[in-house]
């Protein structure tokens, strides 16, 4: 049985202001932002869809944030994957640790197939034949590592040096000789001309047990920390939640420096699917069709005099004018601009958001929550107006505010009402208004969404005003 890992918890600080810590590229659709249909997966979504054609594929195991369950769980169940293990990494702590969890959890002899949820495959096809190849290998008890054919020269990537033929059919795989680290221009250069070197993917295949074997030999007091925390491991509603102090004494380290690197079972099978590890903008203007000048156009965009470059906009007209190799993106609360060869530096602007405590490198305007979205429309002193969506069957937490009261308007459906000893019924085109102080909740027992306009007033607006009672989602401490 192969079990596809799908490893979920980076934040891809490089891709802002589309990629955000509460909701990173791999959960966004990077032409539209979110995902809008079935063939506009995001990228978690896609790495999941393109093993469509795999045999003998088990139910997947994804490994991601905490604070993305949620998110993770509903873009599992809109592509109709029901029988997922999410498991919950309290911390992160690489690669090793994480895909160690998962052969903790996997019987000895299942494959796990390990996959970034951020990369772009545009072959899938030519995927699956060389996974078919990669568990021949795996069943044979070898570590397989999958090494893209280099197209370029590339200095923003480890390599892979490839030493004699395995397998049952040439060029099924090779051993590996050694990993490298990203070389400078010219030594790329050279390892593109030998033909001997693949660019390191971040993509393994492996037993369960022979990882584990693997760990145990080269790393084990990784083993001997994952063990212990699997075996506290919680059932919390959709997910299997590790816990925070047991996993922390772990210590952080990828696959590549804990075992790959050391194994003597290392081996390597060719890959050319049009892959992209898509870790800057610039990635994305270099993989997508370009008008007659260059440009990667998106969204609502005019321009003139402008060259190679890429430009997105989301949610109003961007106009650009006399530029060259630029790359400008906008959404509903943010606006990058920035050479095509210096977006690698936009997390510099990230850590400067971080470091002035600034909302934009946390969240969207759109906030995704388990029982719907809201959307921030205006805020002011002493005001913030808010657009709620509340899915069907969704239900806001039974809670209170200390320094805020709330007006509920519903634009759209029907709401049921809790305020302090009230329940009732709230259909489109009526309000009512919630006291500061008062115990409420709102829900959607009907089978279309509830829209509603709130608008807070209060001297205190956070998001961390919120004493929660109840909460159907298993939410005890966290933010509304």
């Amino acid at each position: 049985m192969i079990i596809p890992v799908v490893l979920a918890g980076g934040v891809g600080s490089r891709l802002w202001p589309v990629s955000r810590q509460l909701y990173p590229k791999q959960f966004a659709s990077l032409t539209t932002g979110r995902a809008q249909s079935a063939t506009d997966s995001t990228l978690f979504q896609a790495t999941l869809l393109r093993l469509a054609s795999l045999t003998n594929r088990g139910a997947p195991m994804v490994i991601c944030n905490e604070d993305h369950r949620f998110l993770t769980a509903q873009q599992l169940r809109d592509i109709d994957i029901h029988q997922a293990t999410i498991l919950l990494e309290p911390i992160g702590r690489n690669t090793a640790p994480a895909v160690a969890l998962a052969a903790l959890l996997a019987d000895a002899e299942d494959i796990l197939l390990v996959l970034p949820a951020d990369h772009a495959i545009r072959d899938s096809e030519a995927l699956c034949r060389a996974i078919a190849r990669g568990a021949q290998l795996a069943g044979d008890g070898r570590l397989v590592t999958f090494g893209i054919v280099p197209a370029s020269a590339e200095t923003g990537y480890g390599y892979i040096l490839r030493g004699a033929e395995v397998g049952a059919e040439p060029a099924d795989g090779y051993a590996v000789q050694r990993f490298v680290e990203k070389p400078d221009l010219a030594t790329a250069q050279a390892y593109l001309a030998s033909g001997d070197y693949y660019w390191n993917s971040g993509m393994f295949m492996f037993k369960a047990g022979r990882y584990l074997q693997e760990l145990a030999q080269h790393a084990p007091d990784i083993l001997a920390s994952c063990r212990t925390a699997v075996a506290s491991i919680e059932e919390d509603v959709d997910f299997k939640r590790v816990s925070l102090p047991l996993f922390s004494a772990c210590r952080s380290e990828s696959i590549d420096y804990a075992v790959m690197e050391k194994t003597r079972d290392a081996v390597v099978v060719p890959l050319d699917a049009r892959w992209n590890d898509l870790g800057a903008w610039n990635a994305l203007w270099e993989t997508s069709e370009k008008d007659t000048s260059g440009n990667v156009l998106t969204g609502d965009v005019l321009c003139a005099d402008v060259s190679d470059s890429y430009i997105h906009s989301h949610s109003r007209l961007v106009a650009a004018v006399g530029l060259d190799n630029a790359v400008i993106v906008e959404t509903a609360d943010a606006v990058l601009v920035a050479s095509r060869d210096r977006v690698q530096d936009v997390k510099r602007i990230v850590q400067q958001l971080e470091q002035n405590k600034r909302t934009e490198s946390v969240n969207h305007v759109l906030v995704y929550r388990p029982w719907g979205s809201y959307e921030s429309l205006a805020i002011g002193a002493g005001f913030q107006v808010k657009h709620i969506v509340v899915k069907p069957g969704g239900s806001l937490s039974l809670q209170m505010h200390h320094h805020r009261a709330e007006h509920w308007i519903v634009i759209k459906g029907s709401a049921t009402v809790t305020c302090d000893d009230r329940v009732f019924t709230l259909n489109a085109n009526e309000s009512t208004f919630i006291p500061l102080g008062s115990t409420h909740r709102l829900q959607n027992l009907t089978s279309t969404p509830v829209e509603l306009i709130e608008v807070q007033t209060g001297s205190y607006l956070g998001e961390d005003d919120i004493v929660r009672f109840e909460d159907i989602y298993g939410r005890k401490v966290e933010k509304f």
